[in-house]
């Protein structure tokens, strides 16, 4: 075999962009022209998902279109890309081996996933046949992304004596994706001894974080080449008889800290959906709690100072103290900072209202309204400006519903929605450890709403530290009720919860669109109907329980 040069090219593409995509594309090829392969992510021509965009006749001929011309400027490498393909009345998830306006090798992607955020069978059918081209000796194999995570797809390439395996990929981040990846390309190179080439998808798609971390991965298992997360990159490495070698030293592997990963995420998803999608800046209301200086800073991060407005929004429950820890950070982190305070609004809305409400008890009602005349201010100063609302509502409160509809929910996109309360902690002292944004009394004094005197969180709801844990088994891993009395927990809380969660889904299903992190996030991973009873049988089955026990 003679030596080659491969080139992964970790890259950002726009779903439905396929013109700017494949100008990118071809701006690479050209930049690593002396690359012998130039290996882009699974759908890189149409971005992934591309979705019902697949249904329109339009959308499908500006895909060949586009295949057309990174063939042709495919001149001195090979350009391995990823696009659909029709085969008469059937649509594949397809990889393309161009060079020289040809279309060398093509491979269909075998398995489709069709759970969690995936939903490829809608649209794709599977391929059955191997995938392998030849380039100066080296037999080379395809696969797309799923194919990987099953063993038969690779084991059928190894029986036909493959030297190398490239696998496109479009896999979404969430907590400890990267050790799972690793874990599976070891598995795939120890059964079959064959190295692994994986180029990921880097970039934010609504709820959607394609973190990068590209791999490979020699024949003994042994890890060559690490890709940046969250960061668009191209590396090139070398295969040779004597195997593989990586030609740039800072992709070497390196560790990187959890919660790093989880913030870079956080960050890239802001950044791409605001700009992606045409906004001047953001506004979100900075209330002086955790939940917003936290999402104030991953804006700040994202976009720059410049491009935030932060409001605080004072009635006559908010503290000195949350004004004063508001306007701290606004000044620390520089950005446009506004007092708006809504008792006007308030009283002018009571005052309407006061006929209606006649003969009543205050309750809930008042402190929603507070809200909402909060997001009314917020989406008004949005309209005026064309930036976007960022809702600061972590996961814990919207899996229990301590959130109000058109009110702290207003808004476009929301960074912290799958971030459980706990973990918007370790975020904020994360955060801090590089320049100290957030004012620690934000971090240490308990987290409160402030719709009511003297109003804490944990009045009505367990520890934090106890609700995240419930939230995780019941919500991420599908516990019953009764599995997560067994655990250890109280079942008054666990109970109390698991209604809460079960009674809210029709605000969630109103809410903000957010970034994936968890394992399964409030969006297209967990699908619950709203109207929905079994709760009841939960309950029942909690009681008939406990009944069982006392007898």
């Amino acid at each position: 075999m003679k030596p080659i040069t491969i080139t992964l090219a970790q890259l950002d593409f726009t779903v439905g962009a396929i013109t700017r995509n494949t100008e990118s594309i071809i701006a690479t090829l050209q930049q690593y022209a002396d690359s012998d392969l130039v290996i882009f992510p699974e759908l890189a021509i149409t971005g992934y998902p591309p979705e019902d965009l697949l249904f329109r006749d339009d959308f499908e001929k500006l895909v060949y279109q586009a295949l057309d011309k990174i063939a042709a400027a495919a001149d001195t490498n090979l350009a391995i890309v990823g696009h659909p393909q029709r085969v008469g009345d059937e649509l594949y998830n397809s990889v393309s081996v161009l060079h020289k306006g040809k279309c060398l090798a093509r491979y269909h992607k075998q398995r489709l996933p069709q759970y969690g955020v995936f939903d490829e069978q809608r649209y794709f059918i599977p391929g059955h046949d191997n995938g392998i081209f030849t380039w100066q000796g080296h037999r080379i194999g395809l696969l797309i992304c799923e194919d990987l995570w099953h063993a038969a797809p690779l084991a059928s390439l190894a029986a036909e004596n493959i030297d190398l395996v490239i696998s496109l990929n479009a896999s979404p981040y969430e907590v400890e994706k990267h050790q799972q990846r690793l874990h599976v390309l070891q598995q795939r190179v120890s059964e079959t001894r064959i190295p692994i080439v994986y180029v990921n998808n880097c970039g934010g798609q609504d709820e959607l974080v394609f973190d990068g971390h590209s791999l490979v991965m020699d024949a003994n298992g042994d890890l060559v080449a690490e890709l940046p997360h969250c960061q668009t990159a191209c590396a090139s490495i070398r295969s040779d008889n004597s195997g593989l070698q990586l030609l740039d030293t800072q992709f070497k592997p390196r560790e990187q800290s959890l919660l790093t990963e989880i913030y870079q995420a956080l960050v890239l998803s802001v950044r791409d959906y605001v700009t992606k999608n045409g906004f001047r800046g953001v506004t979100l209301g900075l209330s002086g709690g955790i939940d917003s200086a936290v999402t104030m800073a991953i804006a700040v991060d994202a976009l720059g100072a410049d491009k935030v407005h932060a409001i605080m929004m004072p009635f006559r429950y908010t503290s000195q103290m949350s004004q004063d820890d508001a306007a701290e950070q606004a000044r620390r982190m520089g950005v446009k900072y506004d007092v708006v305070a809504i008792e006007p609004m308030y009283d002018a809305f009571m005052q309407q209202l006061e006929p209606l409400f006649s003969g009543t008890e205050k309750d809930t009602t008042e402190e929603n309204l507070q809200a909402r005349a909060r997001g009314t201010l917020l989406m008004a100063v949005s309209n005026k400006t064309r930036s976007l609302v960022l809702t600061t509502g972590n996961k814990s409160e919207l899996a229990v519903g301590y959130c109000t509809l058109y009110g702290d929910m207003n808004g476009g996109f929301a960074p912290i929605k799958d971030v459980p309360k706990t973990l918007v902690f370790e975020l904020a002292r994360f955060r801090n450890l590089e320049q100290a944004v957030i004012p620690e009394r934000v971090i240490t004094r308990p987290p409160s709403a402030e719709l009511a005197p003297d109003q804490k969180d944990q009045d009505s709801l367990p520890p934090y530290d106890v609700l995240d844990r419930i939230l995780t088994l019941y919500v991420e891993q599908d516990w019953s009720p009764n599995a997560i009395i067994d655990c250890g927990f109280d079942e008054a809380d666990v109970l109390r919860v698991v209604r809460l969660v079960d009674i809210n889904e029709y605000k969630r299903r109103q809410g903000a669109v957010g970034p994936k992190i968890t394992a399964r996030n409030f969006g297209k991973d967990r699908r619950y109907p709203i109207t929905n009873h079994f709760r009841y049988e939960l309950e029942r089955q909690v009681q008939a329980r406990s009944s069982h026990e006392k007898n």
